[in-house]
């Protein structure tokens, strides 16, 4: 009896376990079904948590633009020395200086750079070291081939610029952007012709504003960018992402001589004053305060003076019947403003003085011995 209950006890488990065995299977066919069947139908991707980044189309904005920039060719008579001996006292002594006794000093020498055209009238702008002299012939080809000759209006080589006039243009001219809205890491295009290949564009970013003391030209206030900027951009456009003329390509700084992703432009806001004078007046008029020997200042030189930063420009010599002497302006000083703006250096306060309307009395503050001094200044135009 015992193993007839035992029996019947492993027959009842058995039979109970096979029934939740199928139930499960069951359950399992049940929840695979519900699985879609595959089809060719793309599966919906969730948007990414951020914007998506392209870079822009230039393609429309650049086919404009490099209508709007010419090739410019100079060509002038430049008087050279033509003598082994140029400079030796000796031959001084023998031939009173004369130095044509071994042929001509003059020769013919060639510049090639670019330009652009800013207005339906024919007006071209460049850099004044591409057109050379005032006395240079010159040849603007535009994008079309169509060469023409020019006529030089005016020569600023405080700037490095320079305009010459074309009759009847065959291209239309760039739009002028406001540079001072200019942002870092803005797009722009370089366009130009380096090593002569017409209308090459080159895509980069503005990399920093404000550039200075970096001895291209005596009046800087450079846009630095990373787009390509090679030997006969010079005076070339540096364009906007709306295809604006935001800056004429100047130069470059390398050790090769070739692009190292440091160029300069000179701002549109800029060129354009000095077009506006070159114009109305022919040569660009600036304001002086007179002839004074600035240096900049140093940590060290600051910390002798008592002074918190290195802003401001060191008198270091004035001329006394310059109008800033006669106005109390003395050697020794640091001017720190000009005009209620902060003098960050000499360069800086260079492009202030010149900037101040001609005939005005400018507000110039010194440290003096550890105090300010406010001064009034008559702002002069400059000579030369």
């Amino acid at each position: 009896m015992k193993r007839a209950s035992i029996g019947v006890a492993l027959l009842i488990a058995g039979f109970m376990a096979g029934l939740v065995l199928t139930g499960r299977l069951n359950s399992a066919e049940e929840s695979a079904a519900q699985i879609p069947p595959r089809t060719s139908q793309p599966v919906a991707v969730p948007a990414a948590a951020g914007p998506l980044t392209l870079l822009p189309d230039l393609t429309v904005i650049a086919d404009q633009a490099v209508k709007g920039v010419v090739n410019i060719s100079s060509v002038q008579v430049v008087r050279r020395q033509n003598t082994p001996f140029a400079n030796d006292p000796m031959f001084e002594y023998l031939f009173g200086g004369r130095d044509d006794i071994f042929g001509p000093r003059e020769r013919m020498e060639r510049s090639l750079g670019s330009g652009v055209l800013i207005s339906e009238d024919g007006y071209v702008v460049t850099n004044s070291h591409v057109i050379g002299s005032a006395k240079a012939e010159i040849t603007v080809v535009f994008a079309d081939k169509h060469e023409v000759p020019a006529k030089i209006i005016g020569i600023d080589k405080a700037t490095d610029l320079a305009l010459v006039k074309v009759s009847q243009p065959t291209q239309p001219p760039l739009r002028w952007a406001d540079s001072s809205k200019a942002k870092v890491a803005e797009w722009v295009l370089a366009i130009g012709s380096p090593y002569q290949l017409s209308q090459s564009v080159s895509l980069g970013i503005i990399s920093a504003l404000g550039r200075r003391n970096l001895g291209f030209s005596e009046y800087e206030d450079f846009i630095q960018t990373d787009a390509a900027i090679n030997q006969g951009n010079s005076g070339g456009a540096l364009v906007n992402a709306r295809g604006e003329l935001i800056g004429i390509n100047t130069g470059i700084i390398s050790q090769s001589g070739g692009y190292q992703g440091i160029g300069f432009a000179i701002p549109s806001n800029l060129a354009r004053r000095v077009i506006g004078e070159l114009i109305e007046h022919g040569v660009v008029r600036r304001g002086s305060l007179g002839l004074m020997d600035l240096y900049p200042l140093t940590t060290q030189l600051s910390a002798q003076l008592g002074l918190r930063d290195t802003r401001g420009a060191l008198v270091n010599r004035i001329d006394r019947r310059s109008p800033a002497f006669q106005a109390g302006v003395e050697p020794g000083d640091v001017i720190i403003t000009f005009n209620t703006l902060s003098v960050d250096d000499p360069s800086h306060l260079v492009r202030l003085v010149g900037d101040a309307r001609i005939g005005s009395t400018a507000t110039v503050v010194v440290i003096r011995e550890g105090r300010q001094v406010t001064l009034q200044v008559p702002v002069l135009q400059r000579e030369g």
